[in-house]
Protein backbone atom coordinates (compact mmCIF):
# COMPACT_ATOMS: atom_id res chain seq x y z
CA UNK A 1 0.00 0.00 0.00
CA UNK A 2 1.12 3.53 -0.81
CA UNK A 3 2.74 5.92 1.89
CA UNK A 4 1.65 8.48 3.88
CA UNK A 5 3.06 11.20 1.15
CA UNK A 6 0.13 12.57 -1.01
CA UNK A 7 0.02 14.07 -4.77
CA UNK A 8 -0.10 17.69 -4.47
CA UNK A 9 -3.54 18.91 -6.61
CA UNK A 10 -2.21 20.41 -10.00
CA UNK A 11 -3.61 24.22 -9.59
CA UNK A 12 -6.38 24.22 -12.41
CA UNK A 13 -7.97 20.75 -11.16
CA UNK A 14 -11.46 21.54 -9.36
CA UNK A 15 -11.94 20.09 -6.15
CA UNK A 16 -15.07 18.00 -5.05
CA UNK A 17 -16.44 16.41 -2.60
CA UNK A 18 -15.42 13.07 -4.23
CA UNK A 19 -11.97 14.26 -5.03
CA UNK A 20 -10.44 12.77 -1.76
CA UNK A 21 -11.70 9.41 -3.01
CA UNK A 22 -9.48 9.28 -5.96
CA UNK A 23 -6.65 8.94 -3.61
CA UNK A 24 -6.15 5.10 -3.29
CA UNK A 25 -5.26 5.02 0.50
CA UNK A 26 -7.77 7.36 1.45
CA UNK A 27 -10.23 5.60 -0.13
CA UNK A 28 -9.29 2.19 1.19
CA UNK A 29 -9.11 3.69 5.19
CA UNK A 30 -12.36 6.01 4.60
CA UNK A 31 -14.19 2.37 3.18
CA UNK A 32 -12.67 0.83 6.28
CA UNK A 33 -14.35 3.12 8.66
CA UNK A 34 -17.72 2.82 6.70
CA UNK A 35 -17.62 -0.48 7.86
CA UNK A 36 -16.30 -0.26 11.03
CA UNK A 37 -18.75 2.84 12.16
CA UNK A 38 -21.38 0.30 10.81
CA UNK A 39 -20.44 -2.08 13.49
CA UNK A 40 -20.24 -0.06 16.57
CA UNK A 41 -23.91 1.43 15.47
CA UNK A 42 -25.09 -2.26 15.68
CA UNK A 43 -22.75 -3.22 18.75
CA UNK A 44 -24.60 0.10 20.80
CA UNK A 45 -27.97 -1.67 19.70
CA UNK A 46 -27.26 -4.74 20.82
CA UNK A 47 -25.75 -4.00 23.49
CA UNK A 48 -28.17 -1.91 24.85
CA UNK A 49 -30.96 -4.51 24.26
CA UNK A 50 -28.93 -7.35 25.75
CA UNK A 51 -28.58 -5.25 29.57
CA UNK A 52 -32.56 -4.65 28.85
CA UNK A 53 -33.43 -8.57 28.53
CA UNK A 54 -30.87 -9.28 31.28
CA UNK A 55 -32.10 -6.59 34.02
CA UNK A 56 -35.17 -4.68 35.40
CA UNK A 57 -32.83 -2.15 36.30
CA UNK A 58 -33.35 1.16 34.51
CA UNK A 59 -30.18 2.45 35.76
CA UNK A 60 -28.01 -0.12 34.33
CA UNK A 61 -29.54 -0.08 30.74
CA UNK A 62 -28.45 3.87 31.28
CA UNK A 63 -25.45 3.45 32.48
CA UNK A 64 -25.15 1.87 28.92
CA UNK A 65 -24.68 5.01 27.52
CA UNK A 66 -22.09 6.66 30.57
CA UNK A 67 -19.80 3.36 29.65
CA UNK A 68 -19.76 4.72 26.16
CA UNK A 69 -19.02 8.02 26.79
CA UNK A 70 -17.55 8.37 30.14
CA UNK A 71 -14.03 7.18 28.91
CA UNK A 72 -14.13 9.48 25.79
CA UNK A 73 -14.31 12.38 28.44
CA UNK A 74 -11.54 10.65 30.66
CA UNK A 75 -8.89 9.82 28.11
CA UNK A 76 -9.56 12.57 24.98
CA UNK A 77 -6.73 14.65 26.03
CA UNK A 78 -4.52 12.33 26.68
CA UNK A 79 -4.95 9.96 23.81
CA UNK A 80 -4.03 13.55 21.92
CA UNK A 81 -1.03 13.47 23.34
CA UNK A 82 0.31 9.86 22.92
CA UNK A 83 -1.04 10.54 18.95
CA UNK A 84 1.57 13.18 18.59
CA UNK A 85 4.43 11.39 20.58
CA UNK A 86 4.11 7.87 18.85
CA UNK A 87 3.84 6.51 15.48
CA UNK A 88 0.18 7.12 15.04
CA UNK A 89 0.01 3.87 12.51
CA UNK A 90 1.07 1.66 15.53
CA UNK A 91 -1.01 3.65 17.99
CA UNK A 92 -4.21 2.71 15.65
CA UNK A 93 -2.82 -1.19 15.31
CA UNK A 94 -3.42 -1.14 18.75
CA UNK A 95 -6.28 0.68 19.41
CA UNK A 96 -8.28 -1.90 16.74
CA UNK A 97 -6.70 -4.71 18.05
CA UNK A 98 -7.77 -3.69 21.72
CA UNK A 99 -11.61 -3.06 20.50
CA UNK A 100 -11.76 -6.50 18.23
CA UNK A 101 -10.61 -8.38 20.87
CA UNK A 102 -13.03 -6.94 23.30
CA UNK A 103 -15.73 -7.46 20.75
CA UNK A 104 -14.62 -11.13 20.54
CA UNK A 105 -14.94 -11.71 23.62
CA UNK A 106 -18.05 -10.32 24.75
CA UNK A 107 -19.77 -11.89 21.53
CA UNK A 108 -18.14 -15.36 22.99
CA UNK A 109 -19.31 -15.10 26.46
CA UNK A 110 -23.02 -13.57 25.49
CA UNK A 111 -22.97 -16.89 22.39
CA UNK A 112 -22.21 -19.25 25.76
CA UNK A 113 -24.65 -17.85 28.19
CA UNK A 114 -22.29 -16.47 30.12
CA UNK A 115 -22.37 -12.88 29.99
CA UNK A 116 -24.38 -10.69 32.50
CA UNK A 117 -25.59 -7.20 32.51
CA UNK A 118 -23.05 -5.69 34.45
CA UNK A 119 -20.54 -7.86 32.06
CA UNK A 120 -22.14 -6.40 28.98
CA UNK A 121 -21.48 -3.06 31.05
CA UNK A 122 -17.59 -3.79 31.65
CA UNK A 123 -17.04 -4.74 27.98
CA UNK A 124 -18.51 -1.53 26.82
CA UNK A 125 -16.61 0.43 29.41
CA UNK A 126 -13.58 -1.03 27.36
CA UNK A 127 -14.49 -0.52 24.03
CA UNK A 128 -15.49 3.53 24.87
CA UNK A 129 -11.60 3.08 26.10
CA UNK A 130 -10.13 1.57 23.08
CA UNK A 131 -12.45 4.41 20.67
CA UNK A 132 -11.82 7.16 23.30
CA UNK A 133 -7.56 6.29 22.51
CA UNK A 134 -8.50 6.08 19.12
CA UNK A 135 -10.63 8.41 17.87
CA UNK A 136 -8.34 11.77 18.37
CA UNK A 137 -5.23 9.67 15.68
CA UNK A 138 -8.29 8.80 13.38
CA UNK A 139 -9.67 12.10 13.34
CA UNK A 140 -6.22 13.58 11.83
CA UNK A 141 -5.09 10.61 9.43
CA UNK A 142 -6.32 12.71 6.26
CA UNK A 143 -3.92 15.40 6.73
CA UNK A 144 -1.48 12.82 6.12
CA UNK A 145 -3.49 10.69 2.88
CA UNK A 146 -4.64 13.94 1.06
CA UNK A 147 -3.01 17.13 -0.18
CA UNK A 148 -4.19 20.43 1.73
CA UNK A 149 -6.73 21.69 -0.72
CA UNK A 150 -8.58 18.51 -0.76
CA UNK A 151 -8.60 18.09 3.15
CA UNK A 152 -11.81 19.94 4.01
CA UNK A 153 -14.10 17.42 1.42
CA UNK A 154 -12.05 14.34 3.13
CA UNK A 155 -13.01 15.53 6.65
CA UNK A 156 -16.66 16.25 4.82
CA UNK A 157 -16.62 12.50 3.68
CA UNK A 158 -16.08 11.16 7.03
CA UNK A 159 -18.82 12.88 8.42
CA UNK A 160 -20.62 10.80 5.62
CA UNK A 161 -18.98 7.60 6.77
CA UNK A 162 -20.64 8.01 9.88
CA UNK A 163 -23.91 9.45 8.92
CA UNK A 164 -24.41 6.28 6.55
CA UNK A 165 -23.08 3.58 9.73
CA UNK A 166 -26.09 5.50 11.81
CA UNK A 167 -28.59 4.93 9.18
CA UNK A 168 -27.50 1.03 8.54
CA UNK A 169 -25.86 -0.09 11.86
CA UNK A 170 -28.79 -0.11 14.04
CA UNK A 171 -31.48 -1.70 11.56
CA UNK A 172 -28.94 -4.54 10.52
CA UNK A 173 -28.20 -4.79 14.41
CA UNK A 174 -32.00 -4.57 14.97
CA UNK A 175 -32.46 -7.52 12.51
CA UNK A 176 -29.66 -9.64 13.59
CA UNK A 177 -31.21 -9.24 17.15
CA UNK A 178 -34.84 -10.27 16.53
CA UNK A 179 -33.76 -13.13 14.70
CA UNK A 180 -30.29 -14.77 15.55
CA UNK A 181 -28.90 -13.27 18.71
CA UNK A 182 -26.83 -10.05 20.26
CA UNK A 183 -23.42 -12.16 20.30
CA UNK A 184 -23.50 -12.87 16.38
CA UNK A 185 -23.83 -8.54 16.52
CA UNK A 186 -20.30 -8.57 18.59
CA UNK A 187 -18.77 -10.82 16.88
CA UNK A 188 -19.36 -8.98 13.13
CA UNK A 189 -18.04 -5.86 15.39
CA UNK A 190 -15.15 -7.72 16.28
CA UNK A 191 -14.49 -8.33 12.43
CA UNK A 192 -15.09 -4.84 11.20
CA UNK A 193 -12.43 -3.95 13.67
CA UNK A 194 -10.23 -6.67 12.27
CA UNK A 195 -10.60 -5.57 8.98
CA UNK A 196 -9.68 -2.33 9.38
CA UNK A 197 -6.84 -3.49 11.35
CA UNK A 198 -5.60 -4.79 8.35
CA UNK A 199 -6.20 -1.92 6.33
CA UNK A 200 -3.99 0.08 8.99
CA UNK A 201 -1.23 -2.99 8.92
CA UNK A 202 -1.05 -2.65 5.50
CA UNK A 203 -0.20 1.13 4.98
CA UNK A 204 3.57 2.26 4.88
CA UNK A 205 3.08 5.42 6.60
CA UNK A 206 6.41 7.15 6.60
CA UNK A 207 8.00 7.58 10.01
CA UNK A 208 8.82 11.07 10.49
CA UNK A 209 12.35 11.95 12.50
CA UNK A 210 12.06 13.53 15.63
CA UNK A 211 13.91 16.92 15.48
CA UNK A 212 15.62 18.70 18.55
CA UNK A 213 14.88 16.23 22.36
CA UNK A 214 11.77 14.15 22.82
CA UNK A 215 8.78 15.34 24.81
CA UNK A 216 7.56 13.52 27.97
CA UNK A 217 4.05 12.95 28.50
CA UNK A 218 3.07 15.46 30.96
CA UNK A 219 5.60 18.52 28.81
CA UNK A 220 3.12 17.08 25.79
CA UNK A 221 -0.23 17.71 27.70
CA UNK A 222 0.81 20.79 28.95
CA UNK A 223 2.24 21.87 25.29
CA UNK A 224 -1.28 21.29 23.76
CA UNK A 225 -3.32 23.12 26.34
CA UNK A 226 -0.94 26.12 25.71
CA UNK A 227 -1.57 26.13 21.89
CA UNK A 228 -4.44 26.59 21.93
CA UNK A 229 -4.71 29.13 24.69
CA UNK A 230 -2.52 31.29 22.82
CA UNK A 231 -4.16 30.60 19.08
CA UNK A 232 -6.82 33.07 18.75
CA UNK A 233 -8.30 30.97 15.46
CA UNK A 234 -8.49 27.94 17.49
CA UNK A 235 -9.37 29.67 20.60
CA UNK A 236 -12.62 30.83 18.86
CA UNK A 237 -13.39 27.20 16.98
CA UNK A 238 -13.47 25.83 20.92
CA UNK A 239 -16.00 28.50 22.12
CA UNK A 240 -18.23 28.22 18.99
CA UNK A 241 -18.21 24.62 18.97
CA UNK A 242 -19.49 24.69 22.34
CA UNK A 243 -21.77 26.89 21.84
CA UNK A 244 -23.47 25.03 18.89
CA UNK A 245 -23.12 21.83 20.57
CA UNK A 246 -25.17 23.43 24.03
CA UNK A 247 -28.04 24.38 22.16
CA UNK A 248 -28.10 21.24 19.52
CA UNK A 249 -28.23 19.12 22.26
CA UNK A 250 -31.94 19.80 22.70
CA UNK A 251 -32.90 17.84 19.56
CA UNK A 252 -30.57 14.99 20.37
CA UNK A 253 -31.73 14.93 23.66
CA UNK A 254 -35.42 15.71 23.51
CA UNK A 255 -36.41 14.32 19.93
CA UNK A 256 -37.67 10.81 21.27
CA UNK A 257 -39.81 13.06 24.37
CA UNK A 258 -41.45 14.80 21.43
CA UNK A 259 -42.34 12.06 19.82
CA UNK A 260 -43.76 9.65 22.55
CA UNK A 261 -45.30 12.48 24.48
CA UNK A 262 -46.04 15.74 23.04
CA UNK A 263 -47.26 13.95 19.21
CA UNK A 264 -48.27 10.54 20.41
CA UNK A 265 -46.32 8.39 18.06
CA UNK A 266 -44.78 5.27 17.93
CA UNK A 267 -41.57 3.86 18.41
CA UNK A 268 -41.58 3.30 14.23
CA UNK A 269 -42.48 7.22 13.85
CA UNK A 270 -39.12 7.84 15.70
CA UNK A 271 -37.17 5.54 13.69
CA UNK A 272 -38.60 7.41 10.46
CA UNK A 273 -37.82 10.96 12.23
CA UNK A 274 -34.06 9.63 12.76
CA UNK A 275 -33.81 8.46 9.21
CA UNK A 276 -34.96 11.71 7.54
CA UNK A 277 -31.62 13.27 10.03
CA UNK A 278 -29.28 10.90 8.29
CA UNK A 279 -30.84 11.79 4.93
CA UNK A 280 -30.53 14.80 5.48
CA UNK A 281 -26.68 14.82 6.78
CA UNK A 282 -25.81 12.46 3.63
CA UNK A 283 -27.30 15.55 1.71
CA UNK A 284 -25.19 17.77 3.10
CA UNK A 285 -22.02 16.38 2.26
CA UNK A 286 -23.60 16.90 -1.72
CA UNK A 287 -24.57 20.40 -0.79
CA UNK A 288 -20.60 21.06 0.47
CA UNK A 289 -19.60 19.61 -2.52
CA UNK A 290 -21.49 21.90 -5.06
CA UNK A 291 -21.60 25.21 -3.08
CA UNK A 292 -19.43 25.23 -0.36
CA UNK A 293 -16.88 27.46 -2.05
CA UNK A 294 -19.12 30.21 -1.90
CA UNK A 295 -19.62 30.20 1.86
CA UNK A 296 -16.58 30.22 4.16
CA UNK A 297 -16.52 28.15 7.32
CA UNK A 298 -17.68 31.36 9.71
CA UNK A 299 -21.06 32.00 7.30
CA UNK A 300 -21.45 27.83 7.28
CA UNK A 301 -21.50 27.81 10.91
CA UNK A 302 -24.03 30.72 11.08
CA UNK A 303 -25.97 28.59 8.84
CA UNK A 304 -26.19 25.85 10.28
CA UNK A 305 -26.65 27.86 13.58
CA UNK A 306 -29.86 29.46 12.63
CA UNK A 307 -31.11 26.62 10.92
CA UNK A 308 -31.33 24.66 14.83
CA UNK A 309 -32.89 27.47 16.02
CA UNK A 310 -35.74 26.83 13.74
CA UNK A 311 -35.19 23.45 14.84
CA UNK A 312 -35.79 23.45 18.07
CA UNK A 313 -38.88 25.78 17.49
CA UNK A 314 -40.09 23.37 15.15
CA UNK A 315 -39.51 20.76 17.74
CA UNK A 316 -41.86 22.38 20.29
CA UNK A 317 -44.57 23.96 17.89
CA UNK A 318 -45.41 21.58 15.11
CA UNK A 319 -48.72 20.11 15.15
CA UNK A 320 -47.68 16.77 13.39
CA UNK A 321 -45.38 14.24 12.28
CA UNK A 322 -45.26 15.26 8.88
CA UNK A 323 -44.03 18.78 9.44
CA UNK A 324 -41.61 17.93 11.28
CA UNK A 325 -40.23 15.39 8.17
CA UNK A 326 -38.33 18.69 6.37
CA UNK A 327 -37.56 19.77 9.79
CA UNK A 328 -35.20 17.02 10.56
CA UNK A 329 -33.67 16.78 7.14
CA UNK A 330 -33.01 20.54 7.17
CA UNK A 331 -31.57 19.55 10.70
CA UNK A 332 -29.55 16.89 9.35
CA UNK A 333 -28.32 19.14 6.49
CA UNK A 334 -27.21 22.02 8.73
CA UNK A 335 -25.31 19.64 11.91
CA UNK A 336 -23.22 18.16 8.87
CA UNK A 337 -22.17 21.74 7.35
CA UNK A 338 -21.62 23.03 11.65
CA UNK A 339 -19.58 19.92 12.43
CA UNK A 340 -17.50 20.20 9.23
CA UNK A 341 -17.15 23.89 9.42
CA UNK A 342 -15.87 23.57 12.77
CA UNK A 343 -13.54 20.34 12.76
CA UNK A 344 -11.85 21.26 9.16
CA UNK A 345 -11.16 24.93 10.98
CA UNK A 346 -9.63 23.01 13.70
CA UNK A 347 -6.85 21.02 11.20
CA UNK A 348 -6.02 23.69 8.89
CA UNK A 349 -4.74 25.83 11.96
CA UNK A 350 -3.30 23.26 13.49
CA UNK A 351 0.33 22.10 12.66
CA UNK A 352 1.56 18.32 12.50
CA UNK A 353 3.55 18.04 15.63
CA UNK A 354 0.43 19.34 18.25
CA UNK A 355 -2.38 17.82 15.68
CA UNK A 356 -3.82 15.26 17.97
CA UNK A 357 -3.77 17.47 21.14
CA UNK A 358 -5.95 19.90 19.49
CA UNK A 359 -8.34 17.74 17.89
CA UNK A 360 -8.55 15.74 21.11
CA UNK A 361 -9.06 19.02 22.91
CA UNK A 362 -11.62 20.34 19.88
CA UNK A 363 -13.91 16.53 20.76
CA UNK A 364 -13.74 16.73 24.18
CA UNK A 365 -15.31 20.41 24.41
CA UNK A 366 -17.72 19.00 21.33
CA UNK A 367 -18.64 16.12 23.65
CA UNK A 368 -19.48 18.61 26.44
CA UNK A 369 -21.20 20.58 25.05
CA UNK A 370 -23.78 18.06 24.02
CA UNK A 371 -23.32 15.95 27.54
CA UNK A 372 -23.94 19.64 29.58
CA UNK A 373 -26.93 20.74 27.05
CA UNK A 374 -28.96 17.30 27.51
CA UNK A 375 -28.90 17.59 31.07
CA UNK A 376 -29.59 21.06 31.52
CA UNK A 377 -32.46 20.83 28.97
CA UNK A 378 -33.72 17.60 30.22
CA UNK A 379 -33.90 19.11 33.43
CA UNK A 380 -35.43 22.14 32.37
CA UNK A 381 -38.33 20.16 30.57
CA UNK A 382 -39.01 18.37 33.50
CA UNK A 383 -39.28 21.35 35.61
CA UNK A 384 -40.81 23.86 33.70
CA UNK A 385 -42.63 21.79 30.69
CA UNK A 386 -40.72 20.57 27.09
CA UNK A 387 -42.39 23.27 25.04
CA UNK A 388 -40.90 26.35 26.98
CA UNK A 389 -37.09 24.09 27.36
CA UNK A 390 -37.23 23.68 23.89
CA UNK A 391 -37.73 27.28 22.80
CA UNK A 392 -35.11 28.52 25.50
CA UNK A 393 -32.37 26.12 23.86
CA UNK A 394 -33.56 28.51 20.74
CA UNK A 395 -33.09 30.92 22.05
CA UNK A 396 -30.03 29.77 23.05
CA UNK A 397 -28.83 29.49 19.71
CA UNK A 398 -30.11 32.47 18.49
CA UNK A 399 -27.98 34.59 20.87
CA UNK A 400 -24.88 31.91 20.13
CA UNK A 401 -24.78 33.51 16.97
CA UNK A 402 -23.65 36.49 18.12
CA UNK A 403 -20.29 35.17 19.15
CA UNK A 404 -18.98 35.76 15.91
CA UNK A 405 -18.34 39.13 16.55
CA UNK A 406 -15.69 38.28 19.02
CA UNK A 407 -14.55 34.54 17.98
CA UNK A 408 -14.97 34.51 14.23
CA UNK A 409 -13.77 31.81 12.50
CA UNK A 410 -10.55 32.64 10.51
CA UNK A 411 -9.50 31.74 7.17
CA UNK A 412 -6.92 28.80 6.54
CA UNK A 413 -6.17 29.05 2.52
CA UNK A 414 -2.97 30.97 3.10
CA UNK A 415 -1.31 29.53 5.85
CA UNK A 416 2.06 27.48 5.70
CA UNK A 417 2.45 25.84 9.09
CA UNK A 418 5.58 23.94 7.83
CA UNK A 419 8.78 23.93 10.45
CA UNK A 420 10.67 27.16 9.46
CA UNK A 421 13.89 25.86 10.54
CA UNK A 422 15.52 29.13 10.25
CA UNK A 423 17.41 28.51 13.48
CA UNK A 424 21.25 28.16 13.96
CA UNK A 425 21.97 27.00 17.35
CA UNK A 426 24.33 28.46 19.34
CA UNK A 427 28.21 26.87 18.86
CA UNK A 428 27.72 25.93 22.62
CA UNK A 429 24.64 24.40 22.15
CA UNK A 430 26.03 20.67 22.01
CA UNK A 431 27.22 20.57 25.59
CA UNK A 432 24.06 21.96 27.39
CA UNK A 433 22.34 19.14 28.59
CA UNK A 434 18.37 19.62 27.28
CA UNK A 435 17.64 19.04 30.89
CA UNK A 436 19.24 22.23 31.96
CA UNK A 437 17.33 25.81 32.67
CA UNK A 438 15.98 27.94 32.90
CA UNK A 439 16.80 29.84 29.97
CA UNK A 440 16.37 33.04 29.07
CA UNK A 441 16.46 34.53 25.91
CA UNK A 442 17.22 38.47 25.05
CA UNK A 443 16.92 40.46 21.45
CA UNK A 444 18.11 43.93 21.16
CA UNK A 445 16.60 46.17 18.93
CA UNK A 446 17.02 49.60 17.72
CA UNK A 447 13.73 51.29 17.09
CA UNK A 448 12.97 55.01 16.46
CA UNK A 449 10.56 56.69 19.22
CA UNK A 450 8.19 57.10 16.32
CA UNK A 451 8.19 53.63 15.57
CA UNK A 452 7.80 52.31 18.55
CA UNK A 453 3.49 52.46 19.10
CA UNK A 454 3.50 50.60 15.88
CA UNK A 455 6.53 48.19 16.84
CA UNK A 456 4.96 47.07 20.54
CA UNK A 457 1.82 45.78 18.36
CA UNK A 458 3.85 44.11 15.57
CA UNK A 459 5.92 42.32 19.12
CA UNK A 460 2.65 42.04 21.08
CA UNK A 461 2.19 39.17 18.31
CA UNK A 462 5.48 37.81 18.14
CA UNK A 463 5.05 37.12 21.78
CA UNK A 464 2.11 35.68 21.67
CA UNK A 465 4.09 32.88 19.05
CA UNK A 466 6.55 32.83 22.37
CA UNK A 467 3.73 31.65 24.60
CA UNK A 468 2.27 29.37 22.65
CA UNK A 469 5.50 27.20 21.49
CA UNK A 470 6.60 26.95 25.30
CA UNK A 471 7.75 30.20 26.98
CA UNK A 472 6.47 30.52 30.33
CA UNK A 473 6.96 34.43 30.46
CA UNK A 474 7.58 36.89 27.70
CA UNK A 475 7.61 40.68 27.09
CA UNK A 476 9.86 43.47 26.06
CA UNK A 477 11.74 46.00 28.08
CA UNK A 478 13.21 49.85 27.32
CA UNK A 479 16.20 50.94 28.04
CA UNK A 480 16.32 54.13 30.69
CA UNK A 481 19.02 55.43 29.28
CA UNK A 482 18.70 54.77 25.72
CA UNK A 483 14.68 54.50 25.12
CA UNK A 484 14.95 53.26 21.73
CA UNK A 485 16.71 50.39 22.76
CA UNK A 486 13.79 47.75 23.17
CA UNK A 487 14.88 44.14 24.27
CA UNK A 488 12.51 41.53 23.43
CA UNK A 489 12.64 38.20 26.59
CA UNK A 490 11.08 35.14 26.97
CA UNK A 491 12.07 32.78 29.25
CA UNK A 492 11.70 28.83 28.70
CA UNK A 493 11.76 26.33 31.44
CA UNK A 494 14.85 23.89 30.10
CA UNK A 495 16.87 24.23 27.33
CA UNK A 496 15.42 21.26 25.51
CA UNK A 497 12.13 22.94 25.46
CA UNK A 498 13.74 26.34 23.98
CA UNK A 499 15.46 23.59 21.03
CA UNK A 500 11.51 22.52 20.28
CA UNK A 501 10.18 25.93 20.55
CA UNK A 502 12.61 26.60 17.62
CA UNK A 503 11.14 23.36 15.82
CA UNK A 504 7.70 24.47 16.27
CA UNK A 505 8.14 27.88 14.58
CA UNK A 506 6.32 27.67 11.35
CA UNK A 507 6.98 29.78 7.85
CA UNK A 508 3.71 31.29 8.47
CA UNK A 509 5.32 33.05 11.85
CA UNK A 510 8.57 33.96 10.11
CA UNK A 511 5.99 36.91 8.02
CA UNK A 512 5.55 37.95 12.13
CA UNK A 513 9.25 37.78 13.03
CA UNK A 514 10.26 39.57 9.78
CA UNK A 515 7.01 42.18 10.78
CA UNK A 516 9.26 43.38 14.10
CA UNK A 517 12.57 42.97 12.88
CA UNK A 518 12.19 45.37 9.86
CA UNK A 519 11.31 48.25 12.89
CA UNK A 520 15.24 47.80 13.85
CA UNK A 521 17.33 50.50 12.50
CA UNK A 522 21.03 49.66 13.81
CA UNK A 523 23.75 48.56 11.27
CA UNK A 524 23.36 44.99 12.15
CA UNK A 525 20.87 42.63 12.62
CA UNK A 526 19.24 42.42 16.17
CA UNK A 527 21.92 40.85 18.80
CA UNK A 528 20.16 37.29 20.15
CA UNK A 529 21.61 36.31 23.68
CA UNK A 530 21.05 33.08 25.49
CA UNK A 531 21.14 33.12 29.15
CA UNK A 532 20.99 29.78 30.71
CA UNK A 533 21.40 29.16 34.80
CA UNK A 534 24.01 28.00 36.46
CA UNK A 535 23.63 24.07 37.47
CA UNK A 536 22.31 23.44 40.97
CA UNK A 537 21.00 27.25 40.76
CA UNK A 538 17.39 27.25 42.68
CA UNK A 539 14.94 28.91 40.02
CA UNK A 540 13.87 31.36 42.97
CA UNK A 541 14.53 34.52 44.84
CA UNK A 542 16.95 34.31 47.55
CA UNK A 543 16.24 36.84 50.32
CA UNK A 544 19.48 39.04 51.27
CA UNK A 545 20.51 38.29 54.59
CA UNK A 546 23.77 39.30 56.55
CA UNK A 547 24.85 35.36 56.99
CA UNK A 548 24.07 34.56 52.55
CA UNK A 549 26.26 38.21 51.90
CA UNK A 550 29.04 36.85 54.48
CA UNK A 551 29.17 33.40 52.14
CA UNK A 552 29.63 35.43 49.06
CA UNK A 553 32.54 37.58 49.93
Amino acid sequence: MSTTSAASVPADAPVKLWTPLTYSLFRTIWLASVVSNVGTWMQNVAGVWLVTTLTTSALLVALMQTATSLPAFLLSMPAGALGDLIDRRRMLLFTQGFMGVVAFALGGLTLSGQVSALGVLGFTFLLGIGAALNAPVWQTIPTELVPRPVLPFAITLNGVSNNIARAIGPAVGGLIIAYYSPGYVFLLNGLSFVGTWVVVYRWRRVTETSSGPAENFTGALRAGLRYVRYSPAIYAVLVRTFAFSFGASAMWALLSVVAARRLGLSSGSYGVLLSWLGAGAITGAFLIGRIGHRLNFNQRALLGTLVFVGTNVSLALVPSEYWLFPVMFLSGVAWLMAMTSFSTSVQLHVPKWVQARVVSMYMLVFQAGLALGSVVWGELADRIGLVPALLGAAAWAGLSMLLALPFPMRPADNLDLAPANNWQAPEAASSIDPDDGPVVVMVEYQVALADQPAFRQAVAQLTRLRLRDGALRAGVFTDVLRPEALTEFFYVATWGEHVRQHHRFTRDDLAVQAQVRRFHRGPEPPRVTHFLAFPQTPNVEVPTTPENLQGQQ
